[in-house]
C-alpha cells in the first residue's frame, strides 16, 4: 500500500501478504509477512529497505516500472533485465475472469542456488504485465528450471496476479494479434476454426484438380474394321538366304615310283613322270 509521496519522489510503502508454500515431498510452509519501505517513483529503486526482498544488491522494485518506455526497451525488475514485448497486450486476468489492457514485458537468466536444497544451476523465465496508464504491476508468471551435474532437478513455478486495484483496468478483447492471452476454451475454438480452414482448402483444390484432368481413353475390346484400300500382301516366310553348299574333301594317298621315286597317286597305273608301270 501506498502511503505518501514525497516532493523528490520517494514513496512511503507498506507491504503485507499471506502465502502458502508446498513442494514433491510433502513439506508445507506458510506466512503472513509485513513492514515498511520507501521507494524511488523516479529511479524505480529501493531507498529504504524493501518488501520482503532478500538475497540482492541494489534492486529494482518489481511492482511497477516507468510506461513511458517503448516497444523494444529494456528495464529491470529486481535484478532481472526485461524487455517490452508489447504495449497493448490483452491479459486474462483470473480474479475479474476478463481480459484487460497491459504492458507484457519479459526476461530471462540464471543465478546459482544453494540452499537448504542443495547446489544448482537455475535459468528462468519471468513474464510480467503492467497497467499501461499507471505502470503499477498486474500480474506475473515465473517459471524456473534448477539442475546440477548429478542430472538432479526440479522445476519452480510461481503465478502472481491481483485481485484488486486502486487504479482502473482497461478492459480488452480476448484475441490479441501481438500474442494475446486466451482461455483454454478459445484456444479450443481457435483451433477448431483453423482445423476447418485447411480441411475446407484441401477439398477445394482436390475439386478443382479433378475437373482439370483429362480422362484416358476406353479401350474397345471389339474388333475394328480394317481401313479401305488393296490388300495387304501376303507375308513370305520363306527364308532369302541360298542353300548351303555341301564340299567334300577326299584325300588321295601319295606313293614312290619304284623306277624313278616320283610322288604319284596311288590310284594311277603308270608313272606321269617317267611312264614306267606303278607295279
Amino acid at each position: 500500500m501506498m502511503n505518501a509521496v514525497s516532493s523528490d519522489g520517494i514513496v512511503s510503502a507498506n507491504y503485507s501478504y499471506t502465502y502458502t508454500w508446498s513442494n514433491s515431498s510433502g513439506t508445507v510452509e506458510s506466512g503472513n509477512p509485513s513492514g515498511d519501505f520507501t521507494f524511488s517513483s523516479v529511479t524505480f529503486l529501493y531507498v529504504n529497505g524493501t518488501d520482503d526482498q532478500t538475497g540482492y544488491v541494489n534492486p529494482s522494485v518489481w511492482f511497477c516500472m516507468d510506461n513511458s518506455i517503448p516497444k523494444g526497451g529494456t528495464f529491470s525488475l529486481l535484478n532481472t533485465e526485461m524487455t517490452v514485448v508489447s504495449k497493448n497486450y490483452s491479459y486474462y486476468l483470473p480474479s475479474q475472469s476478463r481480459n484487460v489492457n497491459t504492458i507484457f514485458a519479459q526476461g530471462s537468466s540464471s543465478y546459482q542456488r544453494n540452499d537448504e536444497y542443495g547446489q544448482f544451476t537455475a535459468t528462468y523465465t519471468w513474464k510480467a504485465y503492467f497497467d499501461p496508464s499507471t505502470g503499477y504491476i498486474v500480474g506475473y508468471e515465473y517459471v524456473e528450471q534448477d539442475t546440477n551435474p548429478s542430472g538432479n532437478g526440479f522445476t519452480y513455478t510461481e503465478t502472481l496476479y491481483v485481485t484488486s486495484t486502486s487504479y482502473p483496468l482497461t478492459a480488452a478483447t480476448a484475441s490479441n494479434p501481438s500474442g494475446g492471452n486466451l482461455t483454454s476454451s478459445q484456444d479450443f475454438d481457435y483451433i477448431a476454426v483453423i482445423i476447418l480452414v485447411i480441411v475446407v482448402i484441401a477439398v477445394l483444390i482436390y475439386a478443382f484438380s479433378r475437373r482439370s484432368r483429362r480422362a484416358l481413353p476406353k479401350h474397345s475390346y471389339e474388333q475394328q474394321p480394317l481401313p479401305p484400300g488393296p490388300p495387304p500382301e501376303q507375308i513370305d516366310l520363306t527364308p532369302k538366304q541360298p542353300p548351303v553348299q555341301q564340299i567334300v574333301i577326299k584325300e588321295v594317298v601319295k606313293v614312290k615310283c619304284r623306277y624313278c621315286g616320283a610322288l604319284i597317286d596311288s590310284t594311277v597305273e603308270v608313272c606321269p613322270i617317267c611312264g614306267a608301270p606303278r607295279t
